[in-house]
């Protein structure tokens, strides 16, 4: 199994600690964000790792990791940023946003999915919003999930449907099988979609991972859920870094 960390980003939201490093770069009580990020899936057995940089790109420098360089990272957005590394999409592979903090458990349970196409989603995904002023409820990537545990809709605007309301929090896997699947669908609405709007994005070029997820869906492939509740951390502001590393040396 390998892993993408789509980190091109500039971070405008936590400007100035973003001035002169990229966000993955960032502190967080000893370790670097990306410094996690490689932890984790160590842990998990998955050593080969491939990261998109764009942003201040030369920060980036790691030994051992593959690098992918989105020279358009200010000009579009995560999904054309992941397509950077689109050769690394073959056989299992986890998709994972670069600022996200997680605990092995939620690795562990994505990677136990046996379903080609599958999400991580944050059943309690609420109660962290309570607080946290700076990044607005309506910027959550929100789930509606069937009783088979599958997504019915995802994006920023979607209506919440009960029980079944739930936030993507940056991370997907793919079996070969899925891999191929994303690949060929994605060569498609390139070719269809390219400087048209595409989902929630107003020009394709700016789409979102979840605009992507949502096209497969749209055309009746299944993304299954697999379900957390809560214990990660999103970090896209000044504010959630700081509550983020609070939080962090309480358990170190």
């Amino acid at each position: 199994m390998k892993a993408i960390i789509i980190a091109a980003g500039a971070g405008k939201r936590m400007l100035p600690l973003t001035k002169n490093t990229p966000k993955c770069m960032l502190d967080f009580c000893g370790k670097t964000l990306l410094e996690r990020h490689l932890a984790t899936l160590s842990s998990c057995g998955i050593r080969d790792v491939s990261v998109i940089k764009g942003y201040l790109a030369e920060k980036i420098n790691y030994p051992g990791l593959k690098y992918f360089f989105n020279d358009r990272f200010r000009h579009n957005n995560i999904l054309n940023s992941l397509f950077y590394s689109e050769q690394q999409i073959k056989g299992d592979v986890i998709i994972s946003y670069s600022d996200i903090l997680y605990p092995k458990s939620v690795l562990d349970k994505l990677i136990s999915s046996k379903d080609d196409i599958s999400i991580v989603v944050d059943t309690v995904w609420r109660n962290a919003y309570e607080g946290r002023h700076a990044h607005p409820i309506q910027e959550a990537e929100k789930v509606n999930m069937s009783r088979e545990k599958f997504v019915l809709n995802i994006g920023k605007n979607i209506e919440p449907n009960g029980d079944s309301d739930m936030e993507f929090i940056g991370m997907m896997k793919l079996s070969p099988e899925g891999s191929k699947i994303f690949k060929d669908i994605s060569k498609i609405v390139k070719r269809d979609y390219w400087g048209k709007p595409f989902h929630e994005a107003e020009v394709f070029e700016k789409a979102y991972l979840t605009d992507m997820i949502q096209e497969l869906v749209d055309r009746k492939i299944l993304v299954s859920c697999v379900t957390i509740q809560g214990g990660w951390r999103e970090i896209d502001t000044i504010e959630d870094y700081e509550n983020a590393r609070e939080e962090l040396k309480e358990i170190l």
